[in-house]
C-alpha cells in the first residue's frame, strides 16, 4: 500500500503534465486530472510560436550547456580517478574525502562564492562561466566517485603491462582504461545530463534573466505576473521534457549496464 502511494506521488506530476499539454485552458481549470476530451495540439503550436522563442532558445542553450559540461567532466573525472588509483591508500582516502564535501555541501551554500570567482575571472553572466561552474561543482565529485569505484575492478597487471611496453600514462588512460570504463561513462553522462538539464538555480543566478536562458529559466519566465495561460505553460513543459526523456530511452541499456556492472564488481 505504501509503495503504491509513493509510486502514485512520483507519477502524478508526469501524468498531469502529459494530459494537460493536450487540453484547452477551460478544460484544465475545470478538471486538471481528467484526460483530454477532445485532445488538442494548440498548446504545442502556441508554445513553439511564441514571439520570445522560449522553446527554441531554451532548448538550444540547455543542449549546448549540457554537452559542453559533460564533455569536460567525463575526461577530467576519469583521468583524475585513474591518477588517484595509482596513489597510496592514504592519499586516495584524503582526496575522496575532499570530493565528498563537494557532494554533501548544498549548491546554494557555494553559489555566492562561485559567482564572486566568476566575476573576478570576468565570466559572470556568460555561458562559459555556467559551464565552468558545472565542471567545478558537485558534478565532478560525482564523476570521480563513480569512476573510482569502477577502476578498482581494472586489473593492475593491464596497466603495468602497457607501461612495460613503453606506453605513457596518458596513452594508457585513453587507449586502455577509457574503453573499459564505457558503462561508467554512460552512467555518469546520463546522470549529469539530467541534472544539468533540470538545473534552475545556477542558470538563473549566473546567467541572469536578461543575459540568457536555459529551458528551465524559460519556464520560469513564461509564468505571468498576474495571470497564467496554463494551457500554453503545460505545452512548454511537455516540450521541455521530450528531449531528456528521449535521450534516456535511447541510452537506457547502457545506463542499466553501468549500474549492474558496478554492482557486480
Amino acid at each position: 500500500m505504501a509503495a503504491g502511494l509513493l509510486t502514485l506521488a512520483f507519477v502524478s506530476p508526469i501524468y498531469l503534465t502529459i494530459v494537460n499539454a493536450f487540453k484547452s485552458q477551460s478544460q484544465i481549470v475545470r478538471d486538471p486530472s481528467a484526460p483530454p476530451a477532445p485532445p488538442t495540439l494548440h498548446n504545442i503550436t502556441d508554445a513553439l510560436g511564441r514571439s520570445d522563442k522560449i522553446i527554441q532558445i531554451g532548448l538550444t542553450n540547455s543542449a549546448v550547456t549540457v554537452l559542453a559540461s559533460v564533455l569536460l567532466v567525463v575526461p577530467l573525472g576519469s583521468a583524475f580517478s585513474f591518477w588517484l588509483t595509482r596513489r597510496s591508500a592514504r592519499v586516495r582516502r584524503s582526496v575522496l574525502a575532499v570530493f565528498a564535501a563537494g557532494l554533501m555541501i548544498p549548491p546554494a551554500v557555494v553559489l555566492l562564492p562561485t559567482i564572486r570567482i566568476l566575476t573576478i575571472l570576468h565570466l559572470d553572466h556568460t555561458y562559459p562561466g555556467l559551464v565552468l561552474s558545472n565542471v567545478g561543482g558537485g558534478y565532478l565529485s560525482f564523476a570521480v566517485f563513480v569512476y573510482s569505484g569502477f577502476l578498482r575492478a581494472v586489473p593492475g597487471e593491464v596497466v603495468e603491462a602497457a607501461a612495460l611496453d613503453g606506453a605513457g600514462m596518458v596513452r594508457i588512460w585513453w587507449t586502455i582504461v577509457m574503453p573499459l570504463l564505457r558503462p561508467a561513462t554512460a552512467t555518469v553522462a546520463i546522470f549529469l545530463s539530467l541534472w544539468i538539464w533540470n538545473d534552475f538555480m545556477n542558470p538563473q543566478f549566473i546567467l541572469g534573466p536578461l543575459r540568457g536562458q536555459t529551458i528551465t529559466t524559460g519556464l520560469y519566465q513564461s509564468l505571468g505576473q498576474y495571470s497564467t495561460n496554463y494551457a500554453q505553460l503545460f505545452g512548454v513543459m511537455f516540450l521541455a521534457a521530450v528531449i531528456p526523456v528521449a535521450g534516456y530511452l535511447a541510452l537506457q541499456k547502457q545506463f542499466i549496464a553501468g549500474l549492474t556492472t558496478g554492482a557486480s564488481k
